[in-house]
């Protein structure tokens, strides 16, 4: 089948396929990514990753896939001290996603896939799906970090051995590579990072937030000058496989229609 995006499909064609399709929903954010990287990074990536993955598994579904447009704010208070950060709160968050949720059920949708692009918004889209599903009993949705698509079993990444940072971090080494094989002209040159102090800890299995930690960092992660196109396009390559194996999973999804 093919892929449509709905903001440029008119509104009779969206009624006729919605009840039958998966929709794809990107969301990013638009906050500082460090010294180097756009402040677009998040949502530039989960759209280019929704995208590819929805044209490949397109040509094995029967189902119509319609990618909304990309949110590009998410919940990103804690880089605002840095600059450059257009964010909302998390209740906002989950409010915005709901309501656009509970639009597309009114507009006849019932299969959601929501791919996340950014960390500051895991909760959120986690508590929206579940407010919208308890409202809509016939709504399906799935919440899908693009990174996280796989599983928690990554042995089989062969390019991860090969990236040194966390992953996703944050402006590190893994989402420099990833911009540098989407949108190689908005990476400058980067100078090398003597190692910066670790963000997040966890102390038995309990995750230990604090700014100050954060902020010692000067709002990037590891090592973004280790990153190389040819690496981006090996992460890339594989996290579009993996999101495409949820989209044609997704999609045949019994609804309670």
């Amino acid at each position: 089948m093919t892929v449509r995006y709905w903001a440029e499909t008119d509104r009779e064609t969206l009624t006729r396929l919605l009840p039958e399709a998966l929709v794809l929903l990107p969301i990013g954010a638009t906050e500082q990514h460090g010294p180097y990287l756009p402040t677009g990074t998040d949502h530039l990536l989960a759209g280019e990753v929704t995208a590819r993955a929805a044209e490949r598994a397109a040509t094995n579904l029967s189902t119509e896939l319609l990618i909304t447009p990309t949110l590009p704010v998410g919940a990103s208070d804690h880089h605002l001290p840095f600059g450059g950060t257009l964010s909302i709160s998390p209740a906002t968050l989950t409010t915005m996603l709901t309501e656009i949720l509970s639009s597309i059920v009114a507009c006849g949708g019932r299969r959601v896939l929501i791919v996340n692009g950014h960390g500051g918004n895991m909760g959120g889209c986690a508590a929206a799906a579940a407010a919208a599903t308890n409202a809509a009993p016939e709504l399906i949705v799935g919440h899908l970090d693009y990174w996280a698509a796989g599983g928690q079993d990554r042995s089989r990444w062969t390019a991860r051995a090969t990236c040194t940072g966390p992953v996703p971090g944050h402006a590190g080494e893994f989402e420099t590579a990833m911009i540098m094989a989407v949108r190689p002209e908005l990476v400058p040159d980067r100078p090398i990072r003597s190692d910066p102090p670790a963000i997040g800890s966890s102390t038995g299995g309990a995750t230990i937030h604090a700014a100050g930690a954060w902020l010692a960092t000067d709002g990037y992660t590891d090592h973004p000058e280790r990153a190389t196109a040819a690496l981006g396009r090996e992460l890339l390559d594989e996290l579009v496989a993996a999101t495409e194996s949820v989209i044609m999973e997704l999609a045949q999804e019994e609804t309670n229609t």
